[in-house]
């Protein structure tokens, strides 16, 4: 009887097992790393030990020392998570030599299938249907490429040992096929070391759909359904949903048998998924088998209202199934969309900082948010930027995406770019709406996903003037110690002139000048302040409150609130409409004719270089602009604060550089 487990995992995951062994009475242990000796993860759990390093191959990825951490603590059992450790053989087999349970399969399933090449044969030849492709053991190029010529392009190359799109490449026609293989074999040597590649016809317009199985000690298996994960981005997956739009009972039933033959070929216990390629005249493709749980699991749970971790408990006792087949339904429909630290407009490349302002959408039965991290944690170098997994349900299909969207629009996070916008975007997205679902959705559709929604400026700037005007206010009161002070009046008051004042606005690349004049001139702390504000022909009344994160703004009589953050002049504000970003452009009081320290040529935040200005040792005067970087999707001058010259550039455009990174040296003229 499992009694105390181990989780040699981190993050969202972990906090996921850890709830569900609270629920069960189980105890639980946290292993961390340096970089997460403070994790959520860490304060969950009801023990934590220290493992190593912060970069994975010096602590998640360390057989022995978890091992070793187990046997000290005396736990039952080791859940692995997903990735890391999860699919590794030789640790399920040093879990057994140690008595100690692991919560997944036989160490002779994980082996069956991590090789693509063997997993496919043994399907084969349980009659699981494939993909039509070559997945021998010879190698010569000639032969690889007979087979190519002999199924028709286009075809796809995998790297056996691959995963996660590495070793990858379409090949559309024989000419190109010698470039694209070396291509394959070098970036799958560089990946996996191992270049034994795989050749298969390539679908133009299929779809990922994977069913969730699960199998006990005992001879039981079960279908726990379908899950639709066609919308990706370089082979990773975006949004899932289940079921999968447009599957007949029928068309479910034969595909649920087969992914249960998959996994009784391979004498297969516990959670598993079965991955297919589905296409349009409803023929299906076994892809691959992931022997561990997924990290889309939750739309399942949600549909099924099982809890997966409790039945991979129960399996690893030796106990059977909770349900059988005929005991299992599902109702409605759910989505989930992982929350990612990453750059969209960038390729999706991934970002890094701390997480300044982390509020995500409130939970219930319709909403779920699997989460890592708090508010002030940083997302770091050393992991996957997921962030979060947001989880939602309703009755139907239509009905969930609009819970969807509503809850993208509630989560607000500041201090590293993230996906959110994006995902919005896509849960908008006609196509999507209509479920027309293939794996190269977002390349179909990149011109309609990759545009900026972000509001017009004459629907946004009176709501900017007012955060800062209600700011100014409350910093005025703050430093006068007594309300009634006349030094708490943020009237811009002049002797003999009307009480107005500039405010310069930074929004979308354009500076924005406007003129604000207090219309309540006589202060009293009774009066809620109100204010003119003017830019070119448009004119606003607007009033209103802020708090920690919140403006209640009125603006010609329409109410509305906002969700608000602020990283020294950058401000971001939140609502219905989206995301806004702003930079208070602060007045020059002639500060640069004073003497000062030496020039900080240091990246204030993390952020991309975007354009060098200037070439290396052209002479250059005070105020010009040297280099432009992109952080927090605005852009920063870098500029000359004498006249001089730049001595040597440390980073190209395009470069990510981190938040304190020197990223030039100058030398100002004598």
């Amino acid at each position: 009887m499992i009694r105390k487990i181990l989780i040699a995992n981190r993050g969202e995951i972990a906090c996921r097992v850890i709830k569900t062994a609270r629920k069960l009475g189980i105890l639980t242990v946290a292993v961390y790393s340096d970089a997460d000796s403070h994790a959520l993860h860490v304060s969950m759990a009801d023990e934590a030990i220290h493992i190593g390093g912060s970069a994975s191959k010096d602590s998640y990825l360390v057989a022995d020392r978890i091992i070793n951490a187990a046997k000290k603590l005396n736990v039952d059992a080791i859940h692995p998570g997903y990735g890391f450790l999860s699919e590794n053989a030789a640790f399920a087999t040093a879990c057994a030599d140690n008595n100690i349970i692991f919560i997944g399969p036989p160490p002779a399933a994980i082996t069956a299938m991590g090789s693509k090449s063997a997993a496919k044969q043994i399907m084969a030849s349980a009659g699981v249907p494939l993909v039509p492709g070559y997945h021998g053991d010879e190698q010569a190029e000639r032969v690889l490429k007979a087979a190519a010529d002999e199924m028709g392009y286009p075809v796809l190359l995998k790297a056996a040992a691959g995963g996660g799109g590495k070793g990858m490449r379409q090949v559309w026609k024989a000419e190109d096929f010698s470039a694209a293989l070396a291509a394959a074999k070098r970036e799958a040597i560089a990946s996996f070391g191992d270049d034994v590649m795989l050749v298969e016809k390539y679908l133009t317009q299929p779809r990922h759909v994977e069913f969730q199985i699960f199998c006990d000690s005992l001879g039981n298996g079960v279908y726990l359904f379908e899950r639709d994960c066609s919308v990706q981005r370089r082979h990773q997956k975006v949004i899932e949903e289940a079921p999968a739009p447009g599957m007949g009972d029928n068309l479910r039933k034969t595909m649920g048998e087969a992914a249960l033959k998959a996994a009784q070929a391979i004498n297969y216990v516990g959670a598993g998924t079965v991955e297919f390629l589905l296409d349009r005249d409803g023929s299906f493709y076994f892809m691959e088998m992931n022997t561990r749980l997924q990290v889309e699991h939750p739309v399942t749970e949600m549909i099924t209202g099982e809890d997966l971790v409790a039945w991979q408990i129960q399996v690893a006792n030796g106990e059977p199934l909770p349900k059988l087949q005929d005991d299992l339904s599902y109702s409605g429909h759910a989505f989930e969309a992982r929350i990612y630290a990453e750059d969209p407009e960038n390729d999706f490349l991934p970002a890094t900082g701390k997480l300044n302002l982390l509020q995500p959408p409130a939970e219930n039965r319709h909403v779920r948010v699997d989460t890592g991290v708090l508010e002030g944690d940083s997302v770091s170098v050393y992991y996957d930027p997921m962030i979060a997994k947001l989880v939602v349900w309703d009755t139907d299909r239509d009905k969930a995406l609009a819970r969807l969207r509503r809850a993208l629009r509630s989560y607000h996070i500041d201090g590293v770019t993230t996906n959110i916008e994006f995902l919005y975007t896509l849960a908008s997205n006609r196509a999507f709406h209509e479920a027309k679902l293939i794996t190269t959705f977002i390349e179909k559709h990149q011109d309609e996903l990759f545009v900026s929604d972000r509001p017009e400026p004459e629907n946004i700037l009176p709501a900017m003037a007012l955060l800062l005007l209600l700011k100014q206010q409350q910093v005025c009161r703050l430093n006068a110690g007594d309300p009634a002070s006349p030094w708490a009046i943020p009237s811009s008051w002049r002797a003999n002139e009307l009480h107005h004042q500039q405010l310069t606005l930074l929004y979308a690349g354009e500076n924005f000048v406007l003129t604000v004049n207090r219309e309540n001139r006589y202060f009293s702390p009774a009066i809620v302040p109100s204010w003119e504000v003017r830019y070119q022909n448009h004119t606003w009344k607007v009033s209103g409150d802020v708090d920690a994160h919140g403006l209640y703004a009125s603006i010609d009589g329409h109410k509305q609130q906002f969700h608000w953050s602020q990283q020294e002049q950058h401000f971001a504000l939140y609502n219905e409409q989206g995301t806004c970003r702003f930079t208070h452009v602060l007045p020059d009081y002639g500060q640069d004719n004073q003497e000062t320290g030496p020039a900080d040529f240091s990246a204030p935040m993390n952020g991309t270089i975007v354009q060098l200005m200037v070439a290396v040792g052209e002479p250059v005067k005070k105020g010009t602009a040297l280099m432009v970087m992109e952080a927090m999707k605005m852009e920063h001058n870098i500029t000359a604060p004498k006249d001089g010259r730049v001595v040597e550039f440390f980073f190209t455009a395009g470069e990510l550089v981190d938040g304190g990174a020197a990223l030039l040296e100058f030398k100002a003229d004598e």
